[in-house]
């Protein structure tokens, strides 16, 4: 990773020759000094979330950070922009330190090339207060990937702004062996060594400076291939002979065309052919409405795994829905977010593929964020996705895999400055737990999940703030836990 990047800004150095004066200007830094502790065996569900990955499931744990970055957006008023940065941790009790984020990216008008490890945001979720997205949230550790993308909406020609497009493509390298091999016994899946893909197309209809209504959404898919495999099981009626104990997945040029395709099948696949690689996606609908001083959201995303959801055929039954509203400024609330999610249905309990005797495919049984080969769509212990669906790093059994995929939850975020130097947010989400169709519970289970934070930016301590955190798990789905966290965080230009 640290060669490709070297590579990648060598050449961003040689193409913005007439611009490298500035790349050692705008940089600025962090640190921070965290800790927390809770009386239960796990830390509280909203501590370990959504923190990507800079986190531990441990009851008590902390962390010494440091970053230095140059932002991209300090070139916003040029044709070229640059932009890099390096972020380190030394942890404990984190099944992941060292090395947070390296990477560079440049950009030229509205397209932008990303090489390395960084903390992306959420597409259409607010980072504060949502419960996350479906397909790639911020529950875990940046993926190092090559990354092409359109960042902001493109206006389309001929249209005087009321149409916009948005994409983005990338493939990466997944980077936790060492958790795999640790975290497993022998005997149980695992893979080493997967890459990445993802793709995204997203459309804008409307014009805010005309009119106060917009429309935004579209589709991502991502998927994880290639690698190679341990402990795989084979079905009963597959009669092909395959070394299921090791598979070495395929790893060549026409896998990454497979990933952005949806073509090819596994080596594993046996009589019963398959995509390659372990792909998940969602739809996205955003309806925006811009007030004076206040504005209002409501959207939703509808996930698929695999085909069998990517269209009609079944219907959509799983979604996410939310509404996100900020209020006009005033003391007390800045912004409220609301969302209710069910994986209940996943088109199903029942997969059957044609046979000769029974030729008819019946695409159900989805089990989301589940894979034959992969475990779990994952990276370090933690999902991807939404992180109400538990991620593997809770499992007691050191499976590689997802016991509680069939979910309804409603969650609620609100947040306030009630002065310059004061910020707070409140977390609150009740959720319920079917289990899932291969792993199912007589009774649901339940939990709720609190966060209290507030953080405090003294006007007179430039760029020093003081974080405190109140965090509680109650129910019979994770364990009990009450607890407390404290950061310390110094920020600032350095040159």
């Amino acid at each position: 990773m640290r060669l490709i990047l070297s590579i990648f800004l060598f050449a961003a150095a040689t193409l913005c020759n007439a611009q490298v004066s500035r790349l050692g200007k705008d940089i600025t830094y962090a640190v921070e000094l965290h800790g927390e502790t809770s009386d239960g065996d796990i830390a509280p569900f909203w501590f370990t979330s959504n923190k990507y990955g800079v986190s531990s499931i441990e009851p008590h744990s902390g962390f010494l950070r440091g970053t230095l970055k140059r932002s991209i957006e300090a070139d916003s008023t040029r044709k070229w922009a640059i932009g890099y940065g390096i972020d380190m941790a030394i942890a404990r009790n984190h099944v992941y330190e060292d090395l947070q984020q390296l990477y560079g990216e440049v950009q030229y008008k509205g397209l932008r090339l990303l090489v390395g490890a960084k903390e992306l945001p959420m597409e259409f979720a607010n980072h504060e207060l949502s419960s996350g997205d479906m397909v790639m949230s911020t529950n875990t550790h940046p993926i190092p990937q090559i990354r092409l993308e359109m960042p902001d909406f493109w206006d389309v020609p001929g249209t005087n702004g009321w149409l916009g497009v948005k994409a983005h493509i990338a493939y990466g390298w997944y980077t936790d062996n060492h958790w795999q091999d640790t975290f497993t016994t022998p005997d149980k899946r695992r893979t080493n060594n997967s890459h990445y893909h993802s793709k995204a197309l997203f459309f804008k209809i409307g014009n805010e400076q005309k009119f106060k209504l917009t429309l935004t959404g579209g589709i991502r898919v991502d998927c994880q291939f290639g690698g190679d495999a341990w402990n795989l099981t084979q079905r009963r009626d597959d009669n092909s002979i395959v070394d299921f104990s090791y598979v070495n997945m395929n790893n060549g040029l026409k896998s990454y065309w497979n990933a952005l395709a949806f073509g090819g099948n596994d080596p594993n696949d046996g009589d019963f052919k398959n995509v390659e690689g372990n792909h998940v996606g969602s739809w996205y609908g955003n309806l925006n409405y811009q007030g004076k001083g206040w504005s209002v959201r409501g959207y939703f995303q509808h996930f698929f795994d695999d085909h069998s959801q990517l269209f009609l055929q079944y219907g959509w039954k799983d979604m996410l829905w939310g509404i996100e509203g900020h209020l006009p400024k005033n003391p007390f609330v800045s912004t409220v977010v609301t969302e209710f999610i069910s994986t209940k249905d996943q088109t199903s309990p029942v997969y059957h593929d044609a046979t000769p005797q029974f030729p008819i495919q019946i695409s159900g049984k989805d089990s989301y964020y589940s894979h034959m080969v992969y475990g779990a769509w994952q990276h370090w212990g933690m999902i991807l996705g939404n992180p109400l669906i538990i991620s593997p790093a809770y499992n007691q059994s050191h499976q590689i895999a997802v016991f509680h995929n069939r979910i309804s939850a409603w969650h609620l975020g609100i947040s306030g400055d009630p002065s310059r130097s004061f910020h707070y947010r409140i977390l609150y989400t009740h959720m319920r737990s079917w289990g899932a169709y291969d792993y199912p519970l007589t009774d649901t289970k339940y939990n709720n999940f609190v966060l209290a934070e507030m953080t405090i930016k003294p006007l007179k301590l430039k760029g020093w703030s003081l974080t405190g955190a109140f965090g509680l798990n109650r129910g019979d789905l994770l364990q009990k836990s009450t607890g407390g966290a404290l950061s310390i965080r110094k920020e600032g230009i350095l040159r």
